[in-house]
């Protein structure tokens, strides 16, 4: 399991970022009363729930995404480095486009000299998302403590995002250096610098010994502007103690128990939250082969027929969803 926790705007120390075992006992004590068995969790829906703190002053979206990675996984065929590297930029770019205003697309790339290659992910805010990478089959040597090596994986280089929306007339764009590879990190960073957003992020991605996913969530904290020095202090002892994402729900803790503990001592707002169940995609036949037919279509229909000439059939593969769909020439001219 790999998890990375940064909290740049709440001024914990990188040492502290490291779960403590009596940390872990508590978290045991915490949720006894409240947790589900394994069985129960796993078999429910991914969840993204989007609640508010008492005081206003903090924004909380929990994500349990391990139906939603354990898919992408299977769609890519991915080895267990690649697929926590995924699971993450899924979960991230899922946690950071979610609840935002309808038609907005989040998009998030990172551009690293690692073997996993180019890896990018694009969501919706309806909880829509879906990702490729160049090499699925990237799986480094594990690092000196055992863990997957996601860092060594993805690399150096350029984490880029774009924020569009088709109101807008140019999307917003923002580009940083890579720092760590571990993603969590990398986009907690992006969020501080590019879009001064003070924020603490985590990921998580357990992968079982037969490569399927254990558990695979996150979550994100948002402060607002105005927040009080004693919720700073109290968000600050919350996650300095708080268990990794990932054990929180192998234990059998939903979205609303982590954002019960997450904020402990400040207070739930007693308005509704806001949920949805996310996915991976969209991947359903009849939108991907409109899609592929369209973009061939664009090529115009000299290279259209061209392209049968040459190869004796139209064939396109979807790089996020890893479908093959074929078509005929008259088929794709009509969708021009």
């Amino acid at each position: 399991m790999a998890t990375k926790l940064l909290r740049p705007c709440l001024r914990i120390p990188i040492a502290r970022l490291q779960t403590l075992p009596h940390s872990r006992l508590q978290a045991q004590i915490y949720s006894r009363a409240r947790r589900r068995s394994c069985t129960t969790r796993c078999a429910a829906a991914d969840e993204v729930l989007r609640s508010l703190s008492k005081n206003g002053e903090v924004a909380v979206l929990v994500a349990d995404g391990t139906q939603l990675v354990q898919e992408a996984c299977r769609r890519h065929k991915s080895a267990p480095t690649a697929s926590a590297a995924m699971g993450r930029a899924l979960l991230g770019t899922l946690l950071m486009g979610s609840f935002k205003e309808e038609g907005e697309r989040t998009q998030v790339t990172f551009k690293g000299n690692g073997i996993l290659g180019a890896m990018q992910v694009i969501a919706d805010t309806k909880g829509n998302v879906k990702g490729t990478m160049a090499n699925p089959a990237a799986d480094p040597p594990l690092r000196p403590d055992g863990k997957l090596n996601v860092g060594e994986a993805v690399g150096r280089g350029v984490l880029a995002v774009v924020r569009s929306h088709p109101q807008n007339e140019h999307p917003y764009q923002g580009m940083i250096p890579i720092a760590t590879g571990e993603v969590a990190e990398d986009l907690a960073r992006y969020l501080a610098d590019s879009e001064q957003t003070n924020s603490a992020l985590a990921l998580g991605v357990s992968v079982n010994r037969d490569s399927s996913i254990r558990a695979a969530g996150g979550f994100l904290i948002q402060v607002l502007p105005f927040a009080s020095e004693e919720t700073l202090q109290q968000l600050e002892s919350n996650l300095s103690s708080v268990p990794s994402v990932t054990e929180l729900l192998h234990q059998g803790l939903a979205p609303t128990d982590i954002t019960d503990r997450l904020l402990e001592g400040i207070g739930l707002s007693e308005g509704p939250a806001s949920s949805l169940h996310p996915r991976y995609g969209p991947c359903e036949m009849s939108d991907l082969q409109e899609r592929m037919k369209r973009a061939v279509a664009l090529l115009g229909e000299e290279e259209v027929k061209n392209i049968m000439r040459d190869e004796g059939k139209i064939e396109v593969t979807c790089e996020f969803c890893q479908e093959t769909y074929q078509f005929e020439q008259d088929e794709v001219l009509a969708a021009a």
